[in-house]
């Protein structure tokens, strides 16, 4: 499963939602996990976004439906970021390596 940062901004409609029913964001994360992928922690936000999912999916393309179909909604905005553990940066580091082609470290 990669790990991606979900960073939501509710539009006033969401908002309202929100506020009328505060348990529709559970529903949410259920909706998350039908579609193959899993809220791992999730935060509140004040400022520019509203929250901040850790979801767990197995590919982009997962991503990428979900966010569709939440954002078809129009209550909610979102920028998608993926996130690797440091061990999966340096095997991705050293596996671009020995590819042909690739530029050598600079020392």
């Amino acid at each position: 499963m990669r790990t991606f940062l979900l960073f939501s901004t509710l539009t006033p409609q969401g908002m309202q939602t929100l506020a009328a029913t505060p348990e529709r964001l559970f529903e949410v994360n259920r909706e998350i996990e039908a579609v193959g992928g899993r809220v791992v922690r999730q935060w509140a936000l004040l400022g520019t976004y509203d929250f901040l999912s850790v979801v767990e999916a197995p590919d982009e393309a997962t991503i990428l439906r979900l966010t569709a179909q939440l954002g078809a909604r129009g209550s909610a905005r979102f920028e998608t970021l993926v996130a690797l553990t440091a061990d999966e940066l340096i095997e991705t580091l050293e596996t671009g390596a020995d590819e042909p082609g690739a530029e050598p470290p600079a020392s």
